[in-house]
C-alpha cells in the first residue's frame, strides 16, 4: 500500500506552508503531495490568506522538491481550457523532472465559480469527456505530427501539440461515485482511479464497475490503479486523536467511521481493509497543515509497517 499526501489549500493556507508539507513530505518517505484545486473556502474555515492556484502551486513544487510525485486531485475542468491545461501540466511534468500526474474532474463547486466570475456550464461531464480526449490526443500526438479534434464544446485545429511532457505518459486520475459514465471515462482515459471519502463495502462496488468498463473497453482491469482519499487523524493515544479531531472540528467516532482515524495500530489495521478490497494507494488528507508532528507519527508508526 502507497501512501500519498493530500492537502485542501482553499481551507487556509499561503504556499510558504504547503512548501513545508510538500518537503515534509518528501522527507517523511511520503510517496507523493497532491492539492485540490479550489477557489474557496469550505464549512466554517476563514480561508485566510486566500486561494492559491493548483498548478501555479504545483509549478513552485517541482523546483523545490526532488522525488515526491506531484498532482491535483482533482483538478476542475471549468477553470481551465483543455488545450492551456494540456500546456501547463506538460510544463509543470518538465520542470519536475517528469513527476507530475494529472487528475481531472468536471468541476462542481457553483458558489467558486460565482466567487471568481468562472462560468459554471451545463453538461460538464460532456465537456469533460471532451477535455480528456484533447489533453491526452495533445500529448500523445508525434512532434512534427498536429492534432484536431471536433467536439460539441471544443475544436482544435492544426495544433503542433506542444510542448511535451517529460514523461512518455502523464497519469491521468479519474475518480468519483457515478455508476456508468464515470467507470467508462476512467476505463478508456485513466491510469488510475481514486475513490474519494468512500466507505469499503462503496469502494469495492465501485472499483467493481471501473474494473467491468475496462475489460468492456478492451483493457485489462488491472492496468488502472485503484486508490482511496480519506481523512486522516493518527495520535498515539486517545487523547492526542481527540485533540487531532478537535483541531480540524470534526468528531473522533465520526472519523474513525468515515476515514483513518485513531491509534496507529487501528489505522493500519483499516488500511488493510481497504487494500482487501482492491485499493493500492491511498491520499491521506491532512486538514491541519501546521501539524507536521502529525505526518512524523504517520510515517514512523504507520507507513513503517506497510508493505
Amino acid at each position: 500500500m502507497e501512501l500519498r499526501i493530500f492537502t485542501e489549500p482553499q481551507q487556509g493556507a499561503s504556499y510558504e506552508t504547503l512548501l513545508r508539507v510538500a518537503k515534509a513530505t518528501e522527507e517523511l518517505r511520503f510517496a507523493a503531495f497532491f492539492r485540490s484545486d479550489h477557489y474557496l473556502r469550505m464549512g466554517s474555515a476563514d480561508g485566510l490568506p486566500g486561494p492559491t492556484d493548483a498548478w501555479i502551486t504545483l509549478a513552485g513544487l517541482a523546483r523545490e522538491t526532488k522525488r515526491i510525485r506531484l498532482g491535483t486531485l482533482m483538478t476542475a475542468g471549468t477553470f481551465r481550457l483543455p488545450g492551456v491545461l494540456a500546456i501547463q501540466v506538460a510544463q509543470v511534468d518538465q520542470m519536475s523532472g517528469g513527476r507530475v500526474e494529472l487528475g481531472l474532474g468536471a468541476g462542481w463547486f457553483e458558489e467558486e465559480h460565482k466567487a471568481y466570475g468562472i462560468p459554471f456550464p451545463a453538461e460538464r461531464l460532456a465537456r469533460l469527456e471532451e477535455q480528456l480526449a484533447i489533453v491526452t490526443g495533445l500529448w500523445a500526438t508525434e512532434i512534427g505530427a498536429s492534432f484536431d479534434y471536433a467536439g460539441t464544446h471544443y475544436q482544435v485545429e492544426n495544433s503542433p501539440a506542444l510542448p511535451k511532457p517529460a514523461q512518455a505518459k502523464i497519469p491521468v486520475l479519474i475518480g468519483g461515485h457515478g455508476a456508468k459514465r464515470t467507470p467508462r471515462l476512467a476505463a478508456q482515459y485513466a491510469d488510475e482511479f481514486n475513490m474519494p471519502f468512500a466507505s469499503i463495502p462503496d469502494s469495492e462496488r465501485q472499483f467493481g464497475r471501473v474494473r467491468a468498463a475496462a475489460e468492456e473497453a478492451g483493457r485489462g482491469p488491472d492496468d488502472l490503479v485503484y486508490s482511496n482519499a480519506l481523512v486522516v487523524c493518527v495520535g498515539k493515544d486517545d487523547a492526542e486523536v481527540a485533540r487531532r479531531a478537535a483541531a480540524i472540528g470534526r468528531d473522533v467516532d465520526e472519523l474513525k467511521a468515515n476515514g483513518l482515524a485513531g491509534s496507529p495500530a487501528e489505522v493500519v489495521q483499516r488500511i488493510g481493509e481497504y487494500e482487501a478490497v482492491g485499493s493500492s494507494r491511498l491520499y491521506l488528507q491532512l486538514l491541519d497543515l501546521d501539524d507536521l508532528d502529525h505526518l512524523e507519527l504517520i510515517s514512523a508508526r504507520v507507513l513503517s509497517q506497510l508493505g
